[in-house]
């Protein structure tokens, strides 16, 4: 039986990129592989007899003492507690093939010459920038930022690009010119997985070889999604209300448009959003974090899904839920949404940050006849179905475990 040994930050479904990381080791499983869990201790986690050799809780939101803080700061540039519990792992488990998603500021890159030294082949799936950018999102408070590609990563600590922390920033500022030097996720990652083409084009400008890098889209599985094809008659968007989402600029599109506009979702940006809603007096609606079934049905119920991003986007997941539940998808042109969707046919695009575009955009889907929204609906179910299938993501995943000497067996 081949072994692969999952390897993430938190061992729960607290974003986007833990969900593949959990629905990725279960589809090996499924195929008849054995899988291993190396992750954090959290009070969230999900049971598995493989926590033994999770590292402790590390966060820095928490109350700590500033001795704790000090060694967690440590952890964060170079963590010799995750070598060595997953040294007592690899002794135990034995993995044919890692597979790791995200992983610094917890385990620490520090981990991959742990594999290395083991003979273990390594893939990594960039589901945000971090191996390129310090900061992890080429964005901080003066908009998309790509000044370390060329610089110093001192910029994270000048323009404070963690979370608006001099401390947060500074420590990731030596841990990404300590792993910079060492050259730690080139020398050590046998491949690194790119989403988007649009992440693997980012990361050869930033001087990684083409070479490095295999692309395999996201999937949803659509026969588990029931569509809805008739529109409805609001636009949704679904997801975090942090700044790089666009949800101001949302906001004040729909307001020019004078459509109606239903919101989901929690974040930093909350009540600013809440107050900006209720002075532009557009009627938007504020429905706190929705989930599961409850989020599907609204998603159903919408005439189109909005993604008004204002970063660089990989390859969000939420479009292909929209599409797998039949909706068609307004979405900015950044990033790696263009490539998910095609104009007219499963959706449309909008300059990024583009308040009058946006209004435009909305106001044309609401004045579209509902037959061609309805076959915008069914053709946007039809591509993830063909493009953005299981089948294909097992058959890509498979023959790229191959290329690295790994087979099913």
């Amino acid at each position: 039986m081949t072994r692969l040994l999952s390897v993430n930050s938190y061992h729960y479904r607290r974003g986007g990129s833990d969900a593949v990381y959990l629905d990725h080791a279960g589809l090996m499983e499924e195929l008849g592989w054995e899988n291993a869990f190396f992750s954090m201790h959290h009070p969230k986690n999900y049971p598995t007899p493989w926590s033994k050799y999770f590292i402790d809780e590390l966060e820095f939101g928490h109350a700590y003492s500033a001795a704790q803080k000090l060694v967690m700061a440590a952890k964060v540039v170079y963590s010799f507690e995750a070598q060595r519990k997953l040294r007592r792992l690899l002794d135990d488990f034995k993995p044919d093939i890692a597979h790791l998603h995200c992983i610094y500021h917890h385990q620490s890159p520090s981990i991959l010459s742990t594999l290395s030294k083991a003979g273990v082949p390594t893939v990594m799936t960039a589901h945000d920038l971090k191996i390129a950018c310090p900061a992890y999102k080429m964005l901080n408070d003066t908009g998309i930022c790509e000044r370390c590609k060329d610089g110093s990563v001192l910029n994270v600590i000048k323009h404070r690009c963690v979370r608006g922390s001099l401390a947060a920033s500074a420590v990731v500022a030596a841990e990404s010119g300590l792993h910079r030097m060492l050259n730690t996720y080139q020398r050590h990652l046998s491949k690194v997985v790119v989403p988007s083409r649009f992440f693997m084009e980012k990361f050869v400008e930033w001087g990684w070889p083409r070479e490095k890098f295999a692309y395999i889209p996201n999937y949803v599985d659509a026969s588990r999604f029931e569509p809805q094809f008739t529109p409805g008659g609001y636009f949704l968007y679904f997801g975090r209300l942090a700044p790089e989402k666009g949800v101001g600029t949302l906001l004040r599109a729909a307001a020019q448009a004078g459509v109606a506009l239903k919101l989901a979702g929690t974040g930093p940006e909350d009540a600013a959003l809440r107050a900006l809603g209720a002075e532009l007096g557009g009627g938007a609606e504020f429905l706190g974090y929705q989930g599961g079934a409850a989020l599907w049905d609204l998603i159903r119920g919408a005439r189109a899904v909005v993604l008004p991003s204002e970063w660089y986007e990989n390859a969000p997941m939420s479009l292909l839920e929209c599409f797998a539940l039949g909706k068609p998808a307004i979405g900015a042109r950044i990033g790696g949404i263009p490539e998910m969707i095609e104009e007219g046919v499963n959706g449309w695009v909008f300059g990024s940050g583009n308040v009058a575009a946006l209004a435009d955009r909305l106001r044309q889907v609401a004045a579209l006849p509902e037959a061609r929204l309805e076959d915008m609906g069914k053709a946007a179910r039809e591509i993830v179905a063909s493009r953005f299938s299981r089948d294909r993501y097992v058959e890509a995943t498979l023959s790229l475990y191959a290329e690295l000497g790994v087979s099913s067996s």
